[in-house]
């Protein structure tokens, strides 16, 4: 027998999500819509007459769909579901009703849940009256304690077995009778024509994303296009008109909003509000940068020792280095992001769940709209200084696709946490004068990524065609204050993550395998080697661990020189070369596709000083000294301060992160826009250090 398919619709910030995890319980699957990244929630919901299949629909205050994720609601209620409910908040009745009447145009089985009732108090409608109202089931509920939900599954049976039909509260004037009497062929219902009608407009130069998220027939569009003497405000005025006239009568006292009205006093104040949030701001800041750190060096030091144990097991040989540093060494480049994702959701679920992270999109729109860019790509940006993987991820947050994208074409150009070791070497070893004027320099680095990143949004939503929106009116609720829900909160953290470690996870494992293999392949010297092993061996017979391990190092150096991966960054010395780097460079590029911290450690085996820890000062030292007294064979210096200064620029803006191109595979859909973030990033980078390097070779530096 086919089970009932039951849709869960309302407004953001209704409680829809808690009323979902009480209705399914621990049953819950996440997945993606196809195409896009908007969480797919499917559960099951048990009624009297059986099983259900319950889908949590995208949070939206209307079915006047401007993009692709807003137009997931109409496209899932004309697709004849079985029953949808429509969550009404009860402290904002009017607003969540008005979905509930274009859903019932559209001739679905509705029925409606009251929520926010603990909030509302004596301001709670009665349902009974609700019902008679609105002519279909209404049921308050307490989702958190689940008051209610045996009187909604009823409901919800009901209502699948209930005759349903449009119901409209208002009438079309008569030219937009003719027009939706002559496009109902076309669209299927006066109410589809309706929203071809006010929602589809001319393909801007380009294409604007969101128009062609919309997927609609030619036909249809061409007969929604001419809305010749068409009043298309009347619909939205005549359902608010007749909202404003029915529900005042419900209520018998307004809610009492002093408490979010005092609080907002401060929050949102010109002056204490921007500095309570660079306050909230740093804190999530710190809880990725510094108080992640450590779990972040449990988690690498556990694959450390389980790789050494397994080492240690098995012995040397091609199908130990593979388990080591292929498969151990992939998955804890993935486990190693956890941490910091766990943290990030944590922060951001609280910020959500009570109600501030709403505001701090409304104070920095005004910020980020001169840069194209949308008020919550602010806390993604300033995530990024962290990790550009986590913050990523964070761009969910944003409702329009476009919006998404831009924000993930720039996260990247922060100075994350992985770009630190190269700039603390390459200041080190490269960079002379004091203390404070390396300290300087560093500052300016993340300067020069912060506006490198607001310059690039600017651009490209001006260049870049399908970026090319039209900026939308900016419209946020700000929801009362309320207590975070510790349970939502850690189930939708680990939702996130857990959808992170599976499907970001995986690509980021197979390209780590993939970089392991170019590095450690073929396994062979190049012609005219020395003997290392009979050096080694000597040495080991004298006695001399220090020459012993010289040796080694030597033999790994020339073993990656030779590498796949080190032709490669032999290849590339051409190109590269104007830039002021050379092959050995070149293949510390190449290694630190899989981490940029890895460019250390490479660095450190092709000039043969052994294992380099980038986070351990001490262990860098020889590497340090080697990159200082490095000569060409003409014996000048091989990296100056002006080299120094070229490569950290090429690091500050080139996408070398496999991990983030992963991400952004997973959460736009395809291999477009990661590649094009790549090419552009490494066109960027390349440029902007030749123009470095080459007018500072010519004033003489």
């Amino acid at each position: 027998m086919k089970r009932a398919q039951i849709l869960l619709a309302g407004n953001p910030n209704v409680g829809k999500t808690t009323l979902f995890n009480a209705l399914t319980g621990l049953s819950a699957k996440v997945s993606n819509y196809p195409g896009i990244t908007v969480e797919a929630k499917r559960g099951t919901v048990h009624l009297p007459s059986g099983d259900a299949d319950l889908h949590d629909l995208p949070g939206t205050y209307s079915l006047n769909a401007r993009s692709a994720e807003e137009a997931i609601a109409f496209d899932s209620i004309i697709g004849t579901p079985d029953a949808v409910v429509v969550v009404l908040d009860a402290t904002q009745l009017a607003r969540s009703a008005y979905l509930l009447m274009q859903c019932q145009e559209l001739g679905a089985p509705c029925l409606a849940v009251l929520t926010m009732i603990d909030e509302a108090k004596t301001a709670t409608p009665d349902p009974a009256t609700l019902s008679a109202l609105f002519r279909c089931d209404v049921v308050a509920v307490t989702a958190r304690t689940k008051l209610g939900i045996d009187q909604l599954t009823r409901a919800i049976d009901h209502t699948i077995k209930a005759p349903h039909k449009p119901i409209w509260r208002w009438e079309p004037a008569p030219q937009l009778r003719v027009r939706l009497d002559a496009m109902a062929a076309v669209a299927g219902s006066d109410a589809q024509a309706l929203w071809a009608l006010t929602n589809v407009e001319p393909r801007t130069p380009g294409g604007s994303p969101d128009d062609d998220e919309l997927e609609i027939s030619d036909e249809l569009r061409a007969a929604a296009l001419d809305k010749t003497g068409l009043d298309l405000d009347a619909p939205i005025l005549a359902r608010w008109a007749w909202l404003d006239r029915e529900i005042p009568r419900l209520i018998k006292k307004p809610v009492d909003r002093s408490r979010t009205q005092n609080i907002d006093r401060i929050l949102m104040h010109r002056v204490f509000g921007f500095a309570a949030f660079l306050a909230v701001m740093t804190v999530l800041f710190m809880s990725l940068f510094w108080w992640a750190q450590p779990m972040i060096d449990q988690v690498d030091g556990l694959f450390n020792w389980v790789g050494d144990r397994v080492r240690d097991g098995l012995g040397e040989g091609v199908f130990t280095d593979f388990l080591v540093d292929g498969l151990i060494g992939g998955v804890g480049s993935v486990m190693v992001f956890l941490p910091q994702i766990l943290l990030l959701f944590l922060f951001l679920g609280f910020l959500e769940d009570c109600g501030y992270l709403a505001r701090v999109a409304y104070l920095m729109d005004r910020i980020m709209r001169s840069m194209n860019l949308h008020g919550r790509a602010f806390v993604p940006m300033l995530s990024g200084f962290a990790c550009a993987v986590p913050a990523i991820m964070a761009t969910r947050t944003m409702e329009r696709r476009r919006d998404r994208i831009l924000t993930m074409m720039v996260v990247p150009l922060m100075t994350c946490s992985a770009r630190l070791p190269v700039y603390t070497l390459v200041i080190a070893a490269l960079i002379p004068g004091s203390a404070l004027t390396q300290a300087l320099l560093m500052v300016g680095m993340y300067l020069f990524s912060v506006v490198t990143a607001l310059a690039a949004a600017w651009v490209m939503a001006k260049a870049v065609k399908p970026l090319k929106a039209k900026r939308l009116p900016f419209f946020i609720e700000l929801p009362p204050y309320r207590f975070p829900r510790l349970g939502d909160v850690l189930r939708m953290m680990w939702s996130k993550a857990s959808f992170f470690l599976r499907e970001a996870g995986t690509v980021i494992l197979a390209c780590s395998i993939v970089l392991w293999a170019l590095l450690a392949f073929p396994r062979e010297l190049p012609d005219g080697s020395p003997d290392y092993d009979a050096m080694i061996a000597r040495a080991e017979t004298a006695g001399d661990d220090k020459a012993k391990e010289h040796h080694k190092a030597e033999k790994a150096g020339a073993l990656v020189a030779n590498s796949y991966g080190g032709r490669i960054g032999h290849a590339i010395e051409p190109a590269i070369k104007p830039l002021g780097f050379d092959w050995k460079i070149g293949i510390g590029i190449v290694g630190a596709f899989a981490a940029r911290e890895v460019f250390v450690s490479t660095m450190g085996i092709v000039y043969s000083v052994g294992e380099v820890d980038a986070g351990d000062d001490e262990s860098t030292k020889p590497l340090r000294q080697a990159l200082t007294d490095a000569q060409n064979p003409d014996g000048t210096k091989a990296y100056t301060p002006l080299i120094g200064l070229s490569l950290m620029i090429f690091f500050a803006l080139a996408c070398q992160c496999m991990s983030t191109l992963a991400v952004v595979k997973r959460e736009t859909g395809g291999w477009r826009w990661p590649l094009f973030l790549f090419g552009y990033m490494t066109v960027l980078a390349w440029v902007v250090s030749f123009l470095v390097f080459q007018i500072g070779t010519l004033l003489g530096f």
